[in-house]
């Protein structure tokens, strides 16, 4: 079977792609930087926990207070990208979540479970001994199921050719694991999430050391070294996943494949002094240094999908029906409601840091 006779026609959108294009880049950045941070910070809080037993470390007391809030925003950051992707391949993202429905579905329930078992860890009861371990291991289990359903989900809206086993198994538990791309993916996210939330372990407590609370001193080092050798292992990650690209994809031919391979080797040449200053305890440039990596990456990551899609479909060709006031209406609550978060995030930040100081 032909597989672009299974392709859905698109509906019409109400302005030019280009808008919808560039805030699911902008709303992605934050989304991922909030994600990786989220499942690389309670992944080291884990180990942590492993190894220290019984005691509670300051990473884990600093990961049990937060990880509820850091669920909350990860997921409300995760709406406006979600959106964005159904407004510009919204026929193609509907159709492979219905070819794997039964996973697709079932990450509602999983993202419930991690979020209930992140306020139970956040009791201070259950940041000591086993039960504490056994909860944090449960919360870190979830988060990668839950990025296994994900990456699976966008790489089968990628690989269209692959529709057609619907036929010989229509029953929603399809899954994308014959694309050699889908491991190296995979492994890439939740090595880069590590990265990221050693890091942001290390922001935190170098933070708290300029204020004048030397308590954790140690982990703004430990952080550091995590931040580092995980991007170290991501290089070599990343340097498979080429490998594992569609011929042709690459190519410097097309003008996606010029800006894809420049993006790519861009990230890497970011990373390296991003790894430097890990290695140096020098928390504020790696972080500069790691978002402008990142950056490069969401649009990398772009470029490629453009690149798979391009033989089968290019949200230049949606059709507009004009109409901007619901962009101008979006527009506008998008930047009270940032604002709105930014100001409850401080309030919650000031109150749990007053509360620390006061116990």
């Amino acid at each position: 079977m032909d597989p672009a006779a299974l392709l859905p026609v698109p509906d019409a959108i109400p302005v030019p792609w280009g808008w919808f294009h560039a805030l699911l880049l902008l709303t992605f950045l934050v989304h991922i930087l909030l994600m990786n941070t989220m499942v690389g910070s309670a992944f080291i809080a884990l180990v942590s926990s492993c190894r220290r037993g019984s005691t509670a470390t300051p990473c884990s007391e600093f990961v049990s207070r937060i990880l509820p809030f850091l669920i909350a925003f990860t997921v409300n950051f995760g709406v406006a990208p979600l959106l964005f992707v159904q407004v510009l391949y919204g026929h193609l993202l509907s159709t492979s979540s219905i070819l794997m429905a039964v996973y697709w579905l079932a990450v509602i329930g999983l993202l419930i479970s991690a979020y209930t078992l992140a306020y139970l860890f956040q009791n201070p009861a259950n940041t000591l001994g086993l039960g504490g371990v056994v909860v944090l291991l449960l919360i870190v289990s979830l988060f990668a199921a839950i990025a296994f359903v994900f990456v699976n989900n966008i790489g089968m809206m990628q690989n269209i050719s692959s529709w057609s086993r619907y036929f010989a198994q229509p029953k929603g538990l399809l899954l994308n694991l014959e694309d050699p791309m889908q491991l190296p993916r995979y492994l890439h996210f939740l090595t880069s999430s590590v990265a990221v939330g050693g890091l942001a372990i290390a922001g935190y407590f170098h933070w708290q050391r300029k204020r004048g609370d030397w308590g954790g001193m140690d982990w703004i080092r430990i952080g550091c070294r995590w931040f580092s050798f995980s991007t170290m292992v991501n290089v070599l990650i990343g340097l498979w996943f080429l490998f594992t690209l569609p011929q042709g994809i690459l190519s410097p031919a097309t003008l996606d494949g010029r800006l894809l391979a420049a993006t790519l080797a861009g990230g890497l040449v970011l990373s390296l002094p991003a790894i430097r200053a890990g290695l140096s305890g020098r928390v504020v440039p790696a972080i500069w240094w790691i978002l402008a990596t990142v950056i490069l990456m969401v649009v990398a990551r772009d470029l490629l999908r453009r690149a798979l899609l391009a033989p089968w479909f290019n949200p230049s060709q949606l059709r507009v029906e004009p109409s901007f006031a619901p962009l101008v209406l979006f527009l506008v609550i998008l930047v009270l409601g940032m604002g709105l978060i930014g100001w409850m995030a401080l309030f919650t930040l000031r109150g749990r840091t007053k509360n620390g100081t006061q116990s």
